[in-house]
């Protein structure tokens, strides 16, 4: 079949529709630790260092983030501990939110700076 074991797709891009893409992409790269890797008037990517796939194209749209976002990512602390990676994705923009989550879940939901939720979960990589 070929390099890939006969998978006919891989995820190689991770959109998300920005109003401000400048923001979004510079709130992720800092997240990540990623960089901008191509960038036009429309379009902003970013991806690790090594350009490894997934990676995250910022597109501009008109309009703004209305509803609950029906993909979002799930962030693990790496090296650090959850409450340290908590305290400085706060620093760098990110916020909590509620999306009908109950009190008692082991993740946290917070937002980007446009409002796009993402999740924290309670174990570092280390943890697993």
């Amino acid at each position: 079949m070929g390099e890939n074991d006969g998978m006919p797709s891989r995820l190689a891009v991770i959109a998300i529709d920005a109003s401000r893409p400048r923001l979004i992409a510079d709130f992720w790269c800092a997240v990540l630790g990623w960089q901008v890797v191509n960038e036009d008037d429309e379009v902003i990517t970013i991806a690790a260092a090594d350009r490894a796939w997934p990676m995250i194209d910022v597109v501009a749209v008109p309009e703004n983030k209305v509803i609950k976002n029906r993909l979002h990512f799930d962030l693990r602390a790496d090296g650090v501990t959850t409450a340290a990676e908590l305290d400085r994705l706060f620093a760098l923009g990110a916020r909590r939110v509620d999306v009908g989550q109950p009190s008692d879940v082991s993740w946290v939901v917070l937002a980007d700076p446009e409002g796009n939720e993402f999740c924290l979960l309670s174990r570092a990589v280390q943890e697993l």
